[in-house]
C-alpha cells in the first residue's frame, strides 16, 4: 500500500495495489500490518457503514461526531465517484479551519484516513454512488452534528445541478456559528 501525508494533520490518502488480468482485479481494501510497515498506525475500527446516493450532486455532510464518541473514519468509494472534503475543526491546528477535497472513485481505488476532529461530507459525482467506510467509534446520536455544506470555502464540483441535501444538512448551523469540542493534539 502506498500512503501519502495530506497537507492537514493526520489526514492520510492510502493507494492499495490493485492486480489485474483479463478477469478484472484484486485489491487488498485493509491491512492493518501493510498500514503500519508503511508508518500509518491507525486506531481500532468498531463499525463499517455504506451508503448509496442515487443521483449526481447529491450532497452529504458536513458531518462530525464529538467526544467522547468522536469518529475518524477510513473512506472509500464502493461504486461510481465523488468528491470527499474534510474541515480541519480542531483548536489549535495549525490548519484550522482550512479544507481539503479529493476525488475517490471505483476505479482509482483511493481512500481516506480522516482523524477525529475533521468535518466530513462529500458530493456525488455519477448516478449511484456508493460510499463505504469504517469508524473508530460507534454511532451516538447525542454527539451526532453538522456544519452547513457550503460555509466553509469548499469548491464543491456540483456539476453545474443544484445540490441533493437532507433536511438534516440543509438546515445546519453555518461554520461561523459553530463552537468546535475538539483541541489538536487531543486524541478524542
Amino acid at each position: 500500500m502506498q500512503i501519502e501525508m495530506l497537507p492537514i494533520p493526520g489526514l492520510a490518502l492510502i493507494i492499495p495495489r490493485r492486480f489485474r488480468d483479463s478477469r478484472g482485479w484484486f485489491s487488498e481494501s485493509w491491512n492493518k500490518r501493510a498500514l503500519e510497515t508503511a508508518g500509518l498506525n491507525l486506531p481500532e475500527f468498531v463499525q463499517d457503514n455504506h451508503s448509496l446516493s442515487h443521483e449526481p450532486s447529491t450532497v452529504r455532510g458536513l458531518h462530525f461526531q464529538s467526544p467522547p464518541h468522536a469518529q475518524g473514519k477510513l473512506v472509500r468509494c464502493g461504486r461510481g465517484r465523488l468528491f470527499d472534503a474534510v474541515v480541519d475543526v480542531r483548536k489549535g491546528s495549525p490548519m484550522f479551519g482550512q479544507w481539503f477535497g479529493i476525488d475517490l472513485s471505483l476505479e482509482n481505488g483511493h481512500q481516506l484516513w480522516i482523524p477525529p476532529g475533521l468535518l466530513h461530507g462529500f458530493v456525488t459525482l455519477e448516478p449511484d454512488t456508493e460510499i463505504i467506510y469504517k469508524c473508530t467509534d460507534h454511532y451516538d446520536s447525542a454527539c451526532d452534528g453538522s456544519v452547513r455544506w457550503d460555509s466553509c470555502g469548499i469548491d464543491w464540483p456540483l456539476l453545474g445541478m443544484s445540490p441533493i441535501l437532507s433536511d438534516k444538512d440543509a438546515q445546519a448551523r453555518p461554520f461561523a456559528a459553530f463552537e468546535t469540542p475538539f483541541v489538536y493534539g487531543n486524541p478524542a
